[in-house]
């Protein structure tokens, strides 16, 4: 078959018609280096700090250090394609991972790939991972309560929209079922929330995303997973990548929960990073800006000024102690940034306490200021009783003769422990609170065995859903303890008729 040779002409016109003068420069590197999730390359001069850089087997890096002679790069992905004299490129973009909508519901690794198997996630939207936390001009102070559905951190340590509230505890002793409950209580409440799994079993991971998704919570959340077996790099950058998932809600007004658990092993995978890229290791070999990696997380929790939208972000950040010790380097570095710590006790939690939380050392550093006015009432005394009633007990147990005020004391102390005790994934509404601790603060509780105050708590709150629920709802619609005796009536006329165990036997 001949072409003829107009043919020929009349292509190469169209061709010489089409065509577009394109010059693109790139800058590449040669790697130097590589090895346990770290990589070092040669003249990437104008590399910049949190860059991306791409691999020649598509792998992609972030710049963290920048050194005279070579750049260090911290490797998001599998290393082991990656050789001595492979060349790798500068991308000019800051590391930035998808965010919006399309997440919720979803769990993603460190980058924002879907990992749970549902297809990909359809959004233009994106953020840099690190970014500057919002100023002091930017903020206003935390006034919204952030009902965890958890008496004893609703009545003694309240969190309010914006706060950041550490949950700090040895191993096992109920750190992620108080976030957790914390999350399946925000439904129905125009709260966005993002766990943040760091360093956690594949197997747990998912057990959690079943228990959230069986409440109806999946709807709301998004679930950053790096797993033990993710490269130091993905678990350093998991909490930043969560933030920065949190802060578009955030910045476009609405509220955010963010679970970071837990940062003990992201400070581990730093440790380990900076070690493998020499810097120079201080206290516990972590580097000397252990502080600050924390500090730049936590920071971007907040609760935004009116000219912002009053968006907020609050976070939950969870540390590991060995054997109690809240004076470790690490324990102590994130209670000197958060505004007050949730102190798990595994005495108490051995002994039946659930949750197992240590009235005297845990603190909320916002207070009343993250109540209803409802609850700060009926919540006055209960830390002091608590305390008082630790105090007595330890004395009590080397005497039996004890006047009747030390015994009404005790009587007290050991109805208000009981009443504070709550089962796993029950959260209960702000009215719930209300009502049982207003029965425990007039009396009500006193004259209760300690083995009926479940079944007394619960029939109560039926009792005033039938009978009087327009009392529940002025608590709920108002704040405040309702005017007037009607309250104190409707409980007094329930306790009258409540039956004890005992009484029934007979």
């Amino acid at each position: 078959m001949s072409i003829k040779a107009e043919e020929i002409s009349s292509l190469i016109k169209q061709q010489l018609a089409n065509y577009q003068e394109q010059l693109s420069v790139e800058e590449t590197g040669t790697v130097t280096y590589v090895g346990d999730g770290i990589a070092r390359a040669h003249g990437l001069d104008n590399a910049m700090a949190g860059e991306l850089l791409e691999f020649d087997n598509g792998v992609f890096g972030m710049v963290q250090n920048l050194e005279s002679n070579d750049v260090g790069i911290v490797v998001l992905g599998d290393f082991t394609g990656i050789r001595e004299g492979n060349s790798v490129k500068r991308t000019g973009r800051i590391m930035e991972v998808p965010v919006g909508d399309a997440l919720l519901g979803r769990v993603v690794d460190p980058l924002g790939r879907p990992i749970d198997g549902n297809g990909e996630i359809k959004t233009d939207k994106t953020r840099p991972v690190e970014r500057k936390a919002p100023g002091v001009m930017q903020r206003k102070s935390v006034f919204e309560p952030l009902q965890t559905g958890i008496k004893v951190i609703d009545a003694l340590v309240p969190i309010g929209r914006g706060q950041r509230e550490l949950i700090i505890g040895d191993r096992k002793t109920g750190k992620t079922s108080i976030a957790m409950d914390a999350i399946i209580n925000q439904k129905g409440q125009d709260m966005i929330c993002i766990y943040v799994a760091i360093g956690q079993k594949e197997s747990t991971v998912r057990g959690q995303v079943e228990t959230l998704r069986k409440y109806g919570a999946m709807d709301y959340t998004i679930v950053v997973s790096a797993g033990p077996s993710d490269p130091a790099p993905l678990l350093y950058i998991a909490p930043y990548t969560g933030a920065a998932m949190g802060e578009e809600f955030m910045f476009n007004g609405k509220h955010v929960l963010i679970v970071y658990d837990d940062l003990t092993k992201q400070a581990d995978a730093y440790r380990e990073l900076s070690l493998i890229l020499r810097r120079p290791p201080g206290r516990e070999a972590y580097p000397g800006d252990i502080f600050y990696t924390h500090s730049r997380l936590l920071e971007r929790a907040a609760k935004l000024s009116d000219e912002l939208g009053g968006g907020s972000m609050t976070a939950l950040p969870i540390i590991q102690t060995q054997a109690g010790d809240v004076s470790a380097y690490i324990p102590t570095n994130v209670i000197s940034i958060t505004d007050g710590q949730i102190f798990l006790d595994s005495d108490l939690f051995y002994a039946g306490t659930r949750p197992a939380i240590d009235a005297g050392t845990s603190v909320s550093r916002v207070g009343g200021d993250a109540q209803i006015k409802a609850m700060k009432k009926v919540s006055g005394t209960l830390r002091l009783d608590l305390a008082s009633y630790t105090e007595l007990a330890s004395f009590a147990q080397f005497g039996s003769d004890l006047d009747e005020a030390t015994q009404s004391k005790l009587n007290r102390g050991a109805r208000t422990v009981e009443v504070l005790k709550q089962g796993l994934h029950q959260p209960e509404t702000v009215e719930q609170q209300v009502v049982t601790l207003f029965a425990l603060s007039k009396g009500f509780i006193d004259a209760i065995e300690i083995e009926d105050i479940q079944r007394y708590e619960s029939e109560l709150f039926s009792y005033m859903t039938g009978n009087h629920q327009e009392i529940l709802d002025e608590i709920t619609s108002t704040s405040k303890l309702p005017e007037g005796d009607g309250f104190y009536n409707a409980i007094k006329e329930f306790s009258d008729q409540f039956q004890g165990s005992k009484q029934v036997a007979k």
